[in-house]
């Protein structure tokens, strides 16, 4: 079978590099104020130019992200920010607008164009329209069906398809969402989306339950469900909605570790994982299980089982396939919560640095962990469960609780640490899989 490329977010540079140490291929990474997470983007012109070489380096591939849909006032700065990305030279850059890019392909021929999940490609006519224009890579509408890509490549079998796996499942289309413009006046389109379908929602039968609860008088309305977004008290926006609570519009996200077989079989060049703004934590972990889980696969091997239920040691809303297999329907929604409520492990630090002459790591604390706790200890190849027997301050005061996002701590560690180790703690037992 063809090995496909494991894609992966980079969010920074540093979660770059536990992205390529716990087994990426490649990552992407988003240019400052031209990519669909401009507020959250911590790279700057000279970090990426860095991150390059950093990459090039360890033989791996970095795609940038240059996927907005600009107005008219930003296509100058936008052409201006395109001719110095091309001097780059990075492995890819992933567009959007049809108009930007055609100047791509004008100003700098040689530059690989891979087309975002944005374009919302969904058929095969599509992807030889794009291919004509020079396009290198198609990254997939997240609508489509697995079916649906096998005969894509079936048609155009000369051109790269990329699809997410992993991740955040958008509530609107790919991504043209309105809700946060309609809120916040900030398109999603233009990079500064404020996943307003995440938000915590509740709902009022009629406006007498509102006024009863509020102690508050309000002109006459109609009999109605009403709608009201947490931040926003007072404001009710009618709906229509049945019983089934507040978050109607907070989707499942995407896990397809336990069908990667198809995924590989359907002749994809790239399995993409979503979340730029996720934790160091995040991106390590889902990056070695979908490694790992990948390496069977190439083998002709069965997933195991512990492989599969690390995707659940991270937050998330609950799990579907999305769209590959079937429409998901009311399963792919979550009702009851925002929070993820069978997250099996908690973040509880990073490994900074090792005294061997004392047996003592230094720790960086993300969350709270205490004298007795028994913890795991992951690195890029292994986990390793141990008991803390003794924390120390910087200042060599013996403590019994480190405190989450606090002073930096020491520990005794059961053996030397491996380079890009991290920290956790065991919060809910295994449970079957749930996908």
């Amino acid at each position: 079978m063809k090995r496909p490329e494991l894609l992966v977010p980079a969010g920074t540079f540093e979660k770059m590099k536990y992205a390529f140490a716990y087994g990426a291929d490649a990552v992407y990474a988003g240019i400052p104020r031209f990519s669909l997470r401009a507020r959250e983007n911590d790279f700057t012109l000279q970090t990426i130019e860095q991150a390059l070489d950093y990459a090039r380096g360890r033989n791996k591939r970095l795609y940038l992200t240059m996927n907005i849909f600009p107005h008219n006032n930003k296509i100058p700065s936008f052409v201006e920010m395109l001719n110095y990305v091309a001097g780059l030279k990075p492995d890819g850059l992933i567009m959007a607008d049809p108009g930007m890019i055609l100047v791509a392909r004008e100003k700098h021929p040689e530059l690989p164009i891979h087309l975002s999940t944005q374009a919302n490609t969904v058929n095969w006519q599509s992807v030889r329209f794009w291919k004509q224009l020079g396009v290198k890579r198609i990254i997939l509408s997240r609508e489509l069906r697995l079916e649906e890509i096998e005969e894509i490549r079936q048609h155009v079998p000369d051109i790269e398809l990329e699809t997410f796996v992993h991740g955040a499942i958008c509530i609107a289309y790919s991504g043209r969402c309105l809700l946060s413009n309609y809120f916040n006046h900030r398109d999603a389109n233009q990079g500064t989306c404020t996943n307003a379908c995440r938000w915590e929602y509740k709902v009022y039968s009629e406006p007498a339950q509102f006024e009863e609860e509020r102690d508050v008088l309000l002109p006459a309305r109609e009999e109605h469900y009403y709608l009201e977004e947490a931040d926003r008290p007072g404001q009710l926006m009618p709906i229509d909605e049945d019983e089934h609570g507040t978050y109607i519009m907070n989707a499942k996200d995407l896990s397809t570790i336990h069908i990667l077989d198809k995924l590989v079989k359907a002749g994809l060049d790239s399995l993409k994982v979503e979340g730029r703004t996720k934790s160091i934590y995040y991106v390590s972990v889902i990056t070695r299980a979908y490694r790992q889980a990948l390496d069977f696969v190439l083998k002709g091997q069965p997933v195991p089982q512990e492989i599969l239920q690390e995707v659940y040691a991270v937050a998330n809303r609950g799990y579907v396939t999305g769209f590959l297999e079937r429409n998901p329907l009311e399963k792919g929604q979550n009702y009851e919560s925002g929070h993820s409520a069978n997250q099996t492990r908690l973040f509880c630090g990073i490994v900074k640095a090792w005294d061997d002459a004392r047996g003592l790591a230094t720790i960086a604390v993300r969350n709270r962990f205490v004298k007795g706790d028994e913890l795991e200890l992951i690195s890029p190849q292994k986990t390793l469960r141990f008991k803390v027997t003794d924390i120390v301050t910087l200042e060599d005061e013996s403590v019994t609780v480190a405190h989450g996002g606090g002073k930096d701590v020491k520990i005794p560690l059961p053996g030397k640490p491996e380079p890009f180790m991290l920290l956790r703690k065991v919060v809910k037992q295994e449970e079957p899989i749930l996908l």
